[in-house]
């Protein structure tokens, strides 16, 4: 990669550097107190201000389609709307992990720099247009979430959480490089653009060419969870901090699908009708695994991770639709769209988590949410909610989000997906519905932990609330994301 910057490529990268100073806030002011951690709500409002100033440069920079260092970095469609998700679930994370006991305390500047720096390995990531740049950003992302999981007040699931996390992570990130080095060694290219013009001439008549794009599309697969690489999920998730599993089940699947999206872009399953039938069975494994499993679940927080490798499935259906679509705005919209629906209602169920947890070694149960309802009306609405939501019952903005998926897919030709996607949300329903019974038709005094997570419950109710509105609005914001991509 050849850098060269000039002043239109720092006003383009002004949201990076945004969140790079706001990182470097709470941990400056602490040595400078002689490591006294300031009050946590002080060090909160400086992340927030970094989060906003970059959502503000991001909107007003990102979606103008140039490109920066040399065609390293693009801010197009994608990189504006991925990027705005993911700092919006960032920063509902950030407030889960100010009221959460497994998180809050001496540490939190500490904390808080280190999901700043996740946070700008993902704006890295979503722009990326070099194969090795889409590693950076990937490697600061996991990195700094390696050390999040790890810093938790609890001392045993999360530090077992913290290694497995690190040994499998490390595991996929070597598996995209040593990818990236067959691509590199049979084309010359890592610039994806570039490579856009060689790919579906080299994947037919390159057998190196061929299996450095199946390993990063296994590496992918890991980050992503798609089956059958999705062993650390259920895992990873319980074990982490409820904010830091809601972080990773949004914010950092949003990005991942980012990046997928870009490298499906090349056209690889065009050239190779191996690699596009073998994606199509692994997006229906996902969809089957990470339903069927989330049925036994009575851990919560297990239930939801088989239910984000579930969406992981669904995702793919999408991935693969913009991968062979002439058009591949209609594929990538969808899972934008998608993303955003599913972001907001993962945010708002992990959210209830925290507030339900009444120490750092508190794990809820499904049986723990019998006659929540009575206590706490609005807040069991709103969890119902995002259950109905994730379950795709309609109005909700889940069941758009997934009309408007299989509907791209049935548009190119992949009915069968489309009707394995309807099943499994068929099969969903089920343990969507259990916490709502348990909360509703079971007789219980559970409760939240306290009074003290006033900024988490408004965080349930309004995402609860956008999660009903938005899907009464959701045909023109559909539109206005597939206008952004043309």
């Amino acid at each position: 990669m050849n850098f060269t910057a000039n002043m239109g490529d720092l006003l383009l990268i002004t949201p990076m550097i945004a969140l790079f100073i706001a990182s470097l806030i709470p941990i400056t002011i602490k040595v400078l107190k002689g490591n006294v951690e300031q009050k946590p709500i002080a060090t909160l409002a400086q992340a927030l201000l970094g989060i906003v100033a970059a959502a503000g440069f991001l909107i007003v920079f990102g979606g103008s389609g140039k490109t920066a260092f040399n065609d390293v970095l693009i801010f197009d469609g994608i990189t504006q709307w991925m990027g705005l998700i993911a700092l919006s679930a960032a920063a509902g994370s950030m407030i889960l992990m100010y009221e959460n006991p497994s998180t809050r305390g001496v540490q939190f500047s500490e904390l808080v720099f280190l999901s700043l720096s996740s946070i700008l390995g993902m704006m890295i990531l979503i722009s990326a247009l070099d194969l090795l740049m889409i590693f950076i950003g990937l490697e600061l992302m996991s990195l700094s979430l390696y050390l999040m999981i790890g810093m938790s007040h609890e001392q045993r699931l999360a530090k077992e959480s913290a290694f497995k996390y690190f040994v499998l992570g490390s595991f996929a990130s070597a598996i995209f490089l040593y990818g990236i080095s067959f691509v590199f060694g049979s084309s010359g290219q890592t610039n994806i653009l570039k490579l856009l013009e060689v790919t579906m001439n080299l994947i037919q008549s390159n057998q190196m060419f061929l299996f450095g794009m199946i390993l990063i599309v296994v590496g992918f697969c890991f980050k992503v969870s798609i089956a059958p690489f999705h062993a650390w999920t259920p895992d990873v998730y319980q074990g982490a901090p409820t904010p830091h599993t809601a972080f990773m089940a949004t914010a950092v699947k949003v990005v991942s699908f980012a990046a997928f999206l870009r490298i499906i872009a090349t056209r690889p399953l065009i050239a190779s009708d191996n690699l596009f039938e073998v994606l199509q069975w692994l997006a229906v494994i996902t969809m089957i695994v990470g339903n069927t499993a989330a049925i036994l679940q009575n851990n919560v927080k297990r239930m939801l991770a088989y239910s984000s490798i579930a969406h992981s499935g669904y995702l793919l259906i999408g991935v693969i639709t913009a991968g062979i679509s002439d058009n591949g705005t209609i594929g990538a919209s969808s899972v934008i769209f998608y993303l955003f629906a599913y972001s907001l209602m993962t945010i708002g169920s992990f959210a209830l988590v925290s507030m339900m947890e009444k120490t750092e070694d508190h794990s809820l149960e499904v049986g723990d949410l019998a006659g929540f309802a009575k206590k706490r009306p609005i807040l069991a609405l709103s969890f119902a909610v995002f259950m109905f939501s994730l379950a795709g019952l309609p109005p909700s903005l889940g069941f758009f989000s997934k009309f408007y998926l299989f509907n791209a897919a049935i548009g190119e030709g992949l009915i069968w997906l489309a009707i394995w996607g309807v099943l499994n949300s068929v099969i969903s329903v089920y343990y969507y519905l259990r916490p709502v019974v348990m909360m509703y038709m079971h007789e219980g005094e559970s409760d939240v932990a306290s009074a003290n997570h006033f900024a988490t419950a408004i965080t349930i109710v309004v995402t609860a609330i956008l999660t009903l509105l938005l899907g009464v609005v959701s045909g023109p914001l559909l539109t206005l994301v597939e206008s952004s991509l043309i």
